[in-house]
C-alpha cells in the first residue's frame, strides 16, 4: 500500500474525546490499549491534507471566513465523481458538524411536541436531538432477522399517516446496523414520506464507506417530489477522519426548503465554519481520494478479521459483516449478562471499549458496536484481550 495504515497512534493526553472517556470508564487502563468506541479512526489523516493545510498556512490569516468558490466546486465534485449525484453549489449549506445541522433541521420544520420518525436502532444523537428540541419520538424498529436489517415498512406508513408526525429522520448507510439501503427501499421511503408529506431529514455522513459488493444511493435521487422536503447531511469528517475540523455539507436543492433552514441557522450562528475546516474539506476531495479507497480495503480486512475471531473461537457471539460504516454489530445477547454487567466486563475485564448497544435503544440490548478503523494488528490484540476475559469467565 502506498498509505500507512499500521502505525498505531498514542492519543493519551491530547484532548481525544474517545481516549479520554476509556479513561474514565477505567482510570486504570493498560498502555497499550486503544479504544474502539467513539466513530473516529486510529489512522493518521491523509498526507495531502496534512501537506496542503501547512502549504496553506505560511499565507493564510486566519480570520472569520466562508466558503471559496473553489471549496464549493470541490463538493460539487465530489457528489458527481462520487456518487453519480449532480447539484448546484447554491445548494449547498455549511455547518460544524452533522449533529447540529439535524437539530437545526428539527427545529426548522416542526413544532414542539410533534413526531419526529427514527428507526431504533439508531445513531444515539437521533434521540436526544428530538428530546432535546422538545418533540416526540415516534420509534419504528428495524425488523432484525438473524442479523438481517429491514425497515418496517408497514410501520412506517402507519407512522406517517398520523398528521402529528412531521419528520423522518434517516440514516443511510445505517449507524449502528451498517445497512446500505437497497434502491428498491429508498425509493419506498421517499414514497411513503411524499404520500404523506413528511419532511425528510437523511444523514448520509457515511455514504463513502460501502463495502465490495454493495452501492450507495442518495436518496435525493430515487424520487425527484422528494426533493422539496429533503435535507441532505453530508461530510468530508468520517472519510477523512476530519471530524475536529468541524465542516458538513448540508444540501437543500428547494429554494424554500433551504431559506427556512438558512434562517433557523442563523437563529443560532450555526452557520460558521472555521478557515482550516474549508480547507481540509477541500484537499480531502481533491487530492486524498486515493487514501479513502486503500483505507475502505484496511476496514473489509478488519471486518472479517473481527468476524472469523469471533465464528472461530466464540461461535455464540455473532459478528456480522456491516455492508457500509466502518462500524461492526456484533450480538453478544448469548453470555446472558444484563446491559450493566456486559459493560462491567467490557471495561474492566477485558478492557475492550466500544460504544455499549444499549444507548441505540432498547432494541440494540447486548450488542457491542466495534470501531474497526484501527491498524489491523491492533485490532488483532484487542480481540485476543478480549477472548482472555470470556475464557476466564464463561
Amino acid at each position: 500500500m502506498k498509505y500507512d495504515f499500521t502505525t498505531v497512534v498514542n492519543r493519551k493526553n491530547t484532548g481525544a474525546l474517545k481516549w479520554e472517556q476509556m479513561y474514565e470508564w477505567n482510570e486504570n487502563v493498560s498502555d497499550d490499549v486503544i479504544p474502539l468506541s467513539v466513530a473516529d479512526m486510529e489512522f493518521k489523516n491523509p498526507p495531502e491534507i496534512i501537506e496542503g493545510l501547512k502549504d496553506f498556512l505560511d499565507d493564510a490569516v486566519l480570520g472569520y471566513t466562508g466558503p471559496t468558490d473553489s471549496f464549493l466546486a470541490a463538493v460539487v465534485d465530489w457528489q458527481k465523481r462520487r456518487h453519480n449525484w449532480e447539484i448546484k453549489k447554491e445548494w449547498i449549506m455549511n455547518t460544524p458538524g452533522i449533529v447540529p445541522a439535524f437539530y437545526t433541521a428539527i427545529r426548522a420544520f416542526s413544532k414542539k411536541k410533534d413526531g419526529v420518525i427514527i428507526f431504533r436502532p439508531a445513531y444515539y444523537p437521533f434521540g436526544s436531538a428530538i428530546d432535546d428540541n422538545e418533540r416526540t419520538e415516534v420509534n419504528v424498529p428495524l425488523i432484525n432477522q438473524d442479523g438481517d436489517y429491514t425497515i418496517d415498512f408497514e410501520g412506517f406508513e402507519k407512522a406517517a399517516a398520523d398528521s402529528n408526525n412531521k419528520i423522518l429522520l434517516f440514516c443511510s448507510p445505517h449507524n449502528p446496523v451498517g445497512r446500505v439501503w437497497t434502491r428498491k427501499e429508498l425509493e419506498k421511503v421517499a414514497e411513503i414520506a411524499v404520500k404523506h408529506d413528511l419532511y425528510v431529514i437523511s444523514d448520509e455522513i457515511w455514504y463513502d464507506f460501502v463495502m465490495p459488493g454493495y452501492e450507495h444511493i442518495i436518496l435525493a435521487t430515487v424520487n425527484e417530489k422528494l426533493q422539496d422536503k429533503l435535507i441532505t447531511c453530508t461530510a468530508p469528517s468520517k472519510s477523512f477522519n476530519l471530524a475536529g475540523m468541524m465542516v458538513s455539507n448540508i444540501i437543500i436543492s428547494n429554494e424554500e426548503t433551504r431559506k427556512t433552514y438558512k434562517n433557523a441557522l442563523e437563529i443560532v450562528r450555526g452557520n460558521m465554519v472555521g478557515t482550516l475546516g474549508y480547507k481540509s474539506c477541500e484537499l480531502a476531495y481533491n487530492e486524498s481520494e486515493e487514501w479513502l479507497d486503500e483505507l475502505l480495503k484496511v476496514i473489509e480486512t478488519n471486518q472479517h478479521v473481527v468476524k472469523d475471531y469471533f465464528d472461530k473461537n466464540f461461535p455464540q457471539i455473532k459478528a456480522y459483516i456491516s455492508e457500509g460504516t466502518y462500524l461492526q454489530w456484533v450480538d453478544f445477547n448469548a453470555l446472558g449478562m444484563t446491559n450493566e454487567e456486559l459493560e462491567e466486563f467490557m471495561h474492566m475485564e477485558a478492557e475492550f471499549f466500544t460504544d455499549e448497544g444499549y444507548i441505540f435503544g432498547e432494541e440494540g440490548s447486548g450488542y457491542e458496536r466495534i470501531n474497526v478503523a484501527v491498524p489491523t494488528e491492533a485490532l488483532k490484540e484487542a480481540l485476543d484481550r478480549l477472548g482472555k476475559a470470556l475464557r476466564a469467565r464463561i
